[in-house]
Order: structure tokens, then C-alpha cells, then sequence
């Protein structure tokens, strides 16, 4: 949370880099993904409200699988722009730049109306849980279940889920593949034109390895959650083991995120250590 004020202070009052709008979204998508992971505050908040359980259930479900969808197109379009702003003026991609700046909010709202439109079956499948017994009922959290599927739903949706999952984690790979290529390709100009053995990484290159770091870390945490998601569903079975071990991967990559983009980020460290100096001064 923080960090998310910090890119809202950013945006509004200095000159924001484009990354920084991918990144503020980015933020409060994983913040979302906290408050709507299992038997948190989201459900706490209904609880005080006394909201009848089945919304509760349908608006956790419903939101917790749209910011899933939110988080891995997100970093899918954070890693294209950054291949985007830093590949060759010679290149394909550079006629692209101008154009991604110019419509990155149009990007913004076609990304939350798909992952808005995409989730809505889990309206209808989700609900609070009443019995152990109901066979038509399978149990993910505490208070919450799903409605049993017909087997020719539960592919479809698996088949589709996977070809998006695919086509984006696809595109992640490729980007990433070509920004290491440009960033070796830079590293021995560079070495050849000035014989300097250890230079200083410049702002795009940390900044590249910034997203590359963030893009491998989210890859394998998303493979394992999509293999025991995919697998509870198909088989219709959720041990509460392997529930744990998927609340766990799936909170893996909202906490290392953060970290990574404040320890990556000199404007962020300048703010904090400013703030440190004030806060001694008023001391002494």
C-alpha cells in the first residue's frame, strides 16, 4: 500500500514514466489479490456488514479471478513495453513506441472489460457452503464452495482459461528472450567502445532487469498454481494441503513484486531516505 501511494503521488504530482501507470495498476491489483485470497479482510468486511453469505462468496470468487486475470495480462503488457522502449531505433518495435504511450489507457480499459466480462461464470458456481454431505458441492474455503460443473463446461472453461494463459505467458517468454538479447548485444558494444570490464548499469538496463526478474518469478509461481487449479477442477477434488500449498504460491508473487520494484526503484529509495533525514531532524 505504500507503494501504491507512492505511484499515485507520482502520476499526479510529477512527470510519470509510462512504466509507472503498469506498475500502480499492478500494485493495487496485488493488494486486491490479498484482501480476495481465501478468509481475509474482504470477508471479514461482509461479516461486519451482515451480508447474506452467497454474496459474499460470489463477490470474493468473482473478484479474486479477476484480479487473477488482471495480474498476468498486466505483467504480459508491463514486459512488451519495456521491449517495446528499449529495442533499436532500427528495429520493428520502434515505430510502436509512440503509439503504446498515446493509447496506453485504451489498453487499460480493454484489459479490465475482458477480465471483467471473462470472469463472470463464477458468479453462478460459487456459494456458501451449507453442507458436507451435498455431492453437487465442492468446498474451497472456510464458508465458500463451488457448484459441481458438467464435465463438457469444465473443459470448455479449462481449454479456453489455457489458451489464454498460454498465448500470454508465450508472449512473456518472447519479450523477455528478445530484451536479453538487446541487453548482451548493448553490454559488448559497450565494453568493445570503451574496454571498461565493470560500467555502471544505466536506469533502461535496470530497469530491464527489473521485468525480467519480475516476468521469471511470475512464470513458475503461475505455472504451479495453474497446474493444481486445473487439476482440483478437472478431478472435482480440493484437498485442504494442496489448498494450502496453492495460497501459498499464488501470495508468492503479490509479496516479492513489491520488494523488487522499491529496492530497484532510486526514486523510491531517494523518497525514503529523505523522509528518514526529515524525520531525524525533527528528532534532534
Amino acid at each position: 500500500m505504500s507503494l501504491l501511494g507512492f505511484y499515485i503521488f507520482i502520476i499526479i504530482g510529477h512527470r510519470p514514466k509510462p512504466t509507472d501507470l503498469i506498475s500502480c495498476q499492478l500494485t493495487f491489483i496485488h493488494i486486491m489479490v490479498f484482501l480476495t485470497g481465501g478468509d481475509l479482510l474482504l470477508t471479514d468486511i461482509f461479516e461486519s456488514l451482515n451480508i447474506n453469505n452467497d454474496f459474499k462468496c460470489k463477490a470474493t470468487f468473482y473478484i479474486s479471478t479477476v484480479m487473477r486475470g488482471l495480474s498476468i495480462c498486466t505483467t504480459c503488457l508491463l514486459s512488451v513495453f519495456q521491449a517495446v522502449t528499449i529495442s533499436p531505433s532500427t528495429s520493428l518495435l520502434a515505430k510502436f513506441k509512440h503509439k503504446l504511450k498515446k493509447y496506453m489507457i485504451y489498453v487499460f480499459l480493454c484489459i479490465w472489460s475482458f477480465c471483467f466480462s471473462y470472469s463472470s461464470s463464477r458468479i453462478f458456481y460459487a456459494l456458501g457452503f451449507t453442507n458436507a454431505s451435498e455431492t453437487n458441492q465442492m468446498q474451497v474455503t472456510k464458508s465458500c464452495s463451488l457448484l459441481h460443473m458438467n464435465y463438457i463446461i469444465r473443459v470448455l472453461v479449462f481449454t479456453v482459461t489455457t489458451s489464454r494463459d498460454v498465448f500470454l505467458v508465450g508472449i512473456m517468454l518472447t519479450t523477455s528472450t528478445y530484451m536479453v538479447i538487446i541487453l548482451c548485444r548493448h553490454q559488448r558494444q559497450c565494453k568493445y567502445l570503451h574496454n571498461i570490464s565493470h560500467m555502471r548499469a544505466s536506469p533502461e538496463k535496470r530497469a530491464t532487469q527489473t521485468i525480467l526478474l519480475l516476468v521469471v518469478v511470475f512464470v513458475v509461481m503461475y505455472w504451479v498454481d495453474f497446474i493444481i487449479s486445473s487439476t482440483s477442477v478437472l478431478l472435482w477434488m480440493y484437498n485442504p494441503v494442496i489448498l494450502r500449498v496453492q495460497k501459498f504460491v499464488m501470495y508468492a508473487f503479490p509479496t516479492i513484486t513489491p520488494l523488487v520494484q522499491i529496492s530497484s526503484d532510486n526514486r523510491i529509495i531517494i523518497m525514503m531516505k529523505n523522509m528518514h533525514s526529515k524525520h531525524l531532524q525533527s528528532l534532534f
